[in-house]
């Protein structure tokens, strides 16, 4: 299927409007700092919900004035774009604030007097930075260059979900808007219900997709090189430097961010594909994977946040495509909103229903035979 991109083009001339707001990405990793600050100058428990409150509150309202931006850059600019380092080297900081936040939040954990509320909200901060760290680490991941790929895994560690790294990208890709991959929602499903299927599945397919990498060479997965098994021991290794510095009283402060941060990558997954199926063919396999098969949105803030992941179907198209030079299609099923939005409209599902079931079967025509559907009890 040919995909029609947005008829408004840039001249040859073209320079990126929003290269001066990209440094925004990095805001998110700060938020912990502002919280911490508040809280010192307050007392107040209630400032550790800084955080949670600027994303899921002040970025949708934000995102709804602004407005959409669905410019793309032309194609004899995205070389040139795809080459300037400005772009890279803000994925690679989030990491080193990424991790400063992990550990001063740690620091506070260990303190007798942080009280329940703010304990709760000190868990959710913590649980969404590294929840977005997994977009940075998404991001890194993709490329062929081994330092981002190795980079990715180091993103992951905090949240414990090394293994994504391997299944989304052998996984997903392949597998993606069909019955098969664990990770792609469908129609009528809750997030709650599709959680523990997207859990516990992927960790499955990528156990199983690296494991049958070795054997295919008669070579045994028990090895350092299996990125499964490296990607978890960063995770262990963080784990134990931290507790040696604060204390094993931070374990359970660890696994419940952990929690809040892959879930939060998981109802990114359960709205980026909710209902979409590829078809058949002819001959029996899938049909290519192309801009309907994702949900898209052209917010402009939540798209600077989250380095353009709502552009979605382009990065299914072409996986290896950096962030900064991704498209938008026409043909590509639009959000009503961005994905901060979304994402507290997914946590309750008879509003997501009555926001997304029409729109999946509008995409189909009226026809919810051609969606991937929940199968019948």
């Amino acid at each position: 299927m040919a995909v029609d991109t947005d008829p408004t083009v840039e001249p040859v001339a073209w320079r990126d409007h929003r290269k001066p707001l990209w440094p925004l990405a990095l805001l998110v990793p700060a938020l912990p700092f502002a919280g911490f600050a508040l809280w010192r100058s307050t007392g107040v428990g209630w400032a550790w919900w800084l955080t949670p409150v600027v994303v899921f509150g002040l970025i949708p309202v934000i995102d709804l004035l602004l407005g959409d931006d669905r410019r793309n850059p032309p194609e004899e600019a995205v070389p040139r774009l795809a080459a300037d380092g400005y772009y890279r080297w803000l994925t690679y900081l989030y990491l080193p604030a990424q991790y400063a936040a992990l550990v001063i939040c740690c620091a506070v954990w260990t303190r007798d007097d942080l009280p329940v509320v703010g304990a709760a909200g000190l868990v959710v901060t913590v649980g969404v930075v590294n929840g977005i760290a997994i977009n940075t680490a998404h991001e890194l991941g993709h490329k062929r260059e081994r330092v981002e790929r190795w980079l990715s895994k180091v993103a992951l560690a905090p949240a414990a979900y090394g293994h994504f790294h391997v299944e989304h990208n052998r996984g997903h890709h392949v597998r993606v808007a069909t019955p098969e991959d664990p990770a792609s929602s469908r129609l009528g499903e809750s997030f709650w219900a599709f959680w523990p299927r997207t859990v516990l599945g992927s960790l499955r397919s990528a156990w199983r997709l690296e494991t049958s990498r070795f054997r295919l060479r008669s070579r045994t997965p028990w090895t350092y090189r299996n990125d499964v098994l490296n990607a978890w021991a960063m995770t262990v290794a963080l784990y134990a430097a931290l507790a040696a510095l604060f204390g094993p009283a931070v374990l359970p402060f660890l696994a419940l961010q952990a929690v809040v941060g892959f879930s939060l990558l998981e109802v990114v997954n359960y709205l980026e594909h909710y209902g979409l199926a590829r078809q058949r063919t002819a001959t029996g396999r899938y049909e290519k994977v192309d801009a309907r098969h994702s949900w898209n949105s052209d917010r402009t803030v939540t798209n600077v946040f989250l380095f353009q992941l709502q552009r979605h179907s382009d990065h299914h198209a072409d996986p290896l495509r950096r962030y900064q030079t991704l498209r938008s299609f026409d043909s590509s099923p639009q959000l009503p909103a961005g994905y901060a939005t979304m994402i507290v409209v997914a946590l309750v599902p008879p509003l997501w229903r009555r926001v997304m079931d029409h729109r999946v079967l509008a995409h189909y025509g009226g026809d919810p035979g051609r969606a991937n559907r929940r199968p019948r009890r």
